[in-house]
């Protein structure tokens, strides 16, 4: 038989893991050049792509799937394979690809997360990691960790506890922190504290990948966010921790306990508070009121709902007022009525707002205090009722509603129903998308109170200012400043907000903002650097996926 001997650098294969990596791919971009260089010769088909052909389609071979669940596969799937191709794509097609990497779609997502799962994303930790987490955080490939956005899956959006199914929550934001605010992406961590759930249906699900015991609690639950948030310090010392989607108690009780030690911040209380603010200082201009005579009413009082309310305390008395004064503007009616100094069920977090007065109904207070601004931060689809908004229109020309409940299908009204009972009148915005409507031969743009508008902003200005801490006025400032980027097309078409289009550059324009004030604040090392410095250095550092 004919033997060929091979030559001896054919038995030690050339091993190149540049085609394979995510971050270092370019895929059938890679120049002949670059192939020869890197030893991808034969590995490509012939065709030399550009980015822009890749971009198209992918874009395409993304809306040939029936169903959002399916795009937001594939768009996961494009982020495990070529990370600034998904950026790209991303960043180019923001209105049609953030309802798909996070709201509404993620709220999908979560729920089918052990059933959808393709690769390993994130980092997670559950109780039996006690002692271990400062070295498992070695794990992680990356050292340069700037951003952690941090869930424990018990209040996921609007659905409840989903357990470490969550973790779509924490890869979404930080998808939206890159996308958004130019964090690069190899600086963002997500991280998963797995202490079990009380979702039985969870438990007894064989495809469940998550901790399979009843949640943790009590002292043992932060003991192990002592540990996690200590490890933190050490492994990547300076990094912003971002608390999402914590149930009520514990969301309160975590930014207690760290806000004034550690840089950190609860999106669902601080950062939905300041695209709250920045909405309704938006609607002033359509409406002519002085935001200090406005009188402001919140279905839900939960760490959402509080949330806003705290802020508003805070601009309140920036206008002059004292807290008394600026608490007797705002009332809080949850599912047992208005919250209430009679009531002997309220949180801590309620009780500064418990008015001396009668217990009302929804609707009844509504009638009695006739406020300018109707909030919703409930999670219970239907709850801003035709009655509801029909009697806020007979008491304001121009009624602000904010039906800010996520996913869509949790919205306290939908923007057809809110056009529609206040005969055209209001000026709506919803915490996820909803198409234009047509009404009285006008078609009106809701806004869409999105998070996403403010924490890329208020995470740049963390890092470009080195700050140690974030204080209220951080999110007064990001709200102004957002309130600043609302054009006046934007409210001639009913809007609220900017575009989602303008996002970067509103991030760009919030994080300026927010490091001066922490500078300002001594939050921040102070620093000869001019505002014209700072602001050009913050658009310079901003992540730009390209080849």
């Amino acid at each position: 038989m004919l033997r060929i001997e091979r030559p001896r650098a054919m038995h030690e294969r050339r091993r190149n893991f540049t085609l394979q990596d995510p971050a270092r791919t370019k895929s059938t971009a890679f120049t002949r050049e670059e192939r020869d260089e890197l030893g991808l010769r034969g590995l490509l088909p012939h065709r030399v792509s550009t980015m822009e052909s890749q971009v198209g389609r992918s874009l395409a071979n993304m809306r040939r799937k029936a169903y959002d669940i399916e795009r937001y596969i594939f768009l996961c799937g494009l982020q495990d394979r070529n990370e600034r191709l998904f950026y790209r794509l991303v960043i180019d097609n923001i209105e049609e690809t953030m309802p798909l990497i996070y709201t509404p779609t993620v709220g999908q997502a979560c729920r089918e997360y052990a059933q959808i799962f393709r690769r390993a994303r994130g980092f997670y930790i559950t109780p039996d990691d006690r002692g271990a987490i400062r070295g498992m955080l070695d794990n992680w490939n990356e050292d340069d960790v700037r951003v952690i956005v941090v869930t424990d899956g018990e209040r996921i959006l609007g659905l409840g506890d989903l357990g470490s199914n969550g973790m779509g929550i924490p890869i979404g934001k930080l998808a939206l922190y890159s996308a958004c605010g130019g964090i690069p992406p190899e600086q963002c961590l997500p991280v998963m504290l797995d202490v079990g759930t009380g979702n039985e249906e969870l438990l007894n699900d064989p495809l469940y990948l998550g901790y399979p015991r009843p949640r943790l609690g009590g002292e043992e639950y932060l003991e192990l966010m002592d540990e996690f948030v200590a490890a933190v310090q050490d492994r990547f010392p300076g990094a912003l921790i971002q608390f999402e989607d914590f149930l009520t108690p514990n969301a309160y009780r975590l930014l207690d306990r760290y806000r004034d030690k550690v840089l950190c911040f609860n999106d669902d209380i601080q950062g939905t508070a300041a695209v709250a603010l920045g909405g309704v200082l938006a609607a002033t201009r359509v409406t002519g009121d002085d935001f200090r005579d406005m009188r402001i009413m919140f279905l839900g009082a939960g760490s959402a709902a509080t949330g806003i309310g705290d802020l508003m305390v805070t601009a309140l008395c920036a206008e002059g007022l004292d807290e008394r004064e600026a608490r007797e503007r705002l009332w809080f009616v949850d599912k047992d009525g208005q919250v209430v100094k009679s009531r002997t069920d309220l949180m801590p977090h309620n009780v500064p707002y418990a008015h001396d007065e009668p217990q009302r109904s929804f609707v009844e207070a509504i009638d009695a205090h006739k406020p300018h601004v109707l909030i919703g931060a409930t999670g219970a689809p239907g709850t801003f009722t035709e009655e509801a908004l029909s009697k806020m229109a007979t008491h304001h020309e121009r009624p602000v509603v904010l039906a800010l409940s996520n996913p869509t299908s949790r919205a306290e009204c939908t923007a057809e129903e809110a056009y529609r009972w206040t005969g055209g009148q209001a000026l709506f915005a919803s915490g996820s998308p909803f198409a234009p409507v047509a009404h009285g031969g006008q078609m009106h743009r809701p806004g869409q109170g999105n998070n996403a508008y403010v924490f890329p902003g208020i995470g740049l200005a963390a890092l470009a200012s080195k700050a140690d801490r974030l204080d209220d006025a951080a999110f007064l400032t990001a709200a102004r400043a957002l309130c600043e980027t609302v054009t006046t097309e934007d409210l001639d078409e009913g809007a609220l907000y900017p575009r989602l289009t303008k996002l970067r550059s509103i991030s760009a324009a919030i994080a300026f903002e927010v490091a001066t004030e922490l500078r300002a604040n001594g939050l921040a090392p102070e620093s000869s650097e001019s505002a014209e410095q700072l602001r050009a250095r913050i658009e310079e550092s901003m992540y730009e996926p390209r080849y």
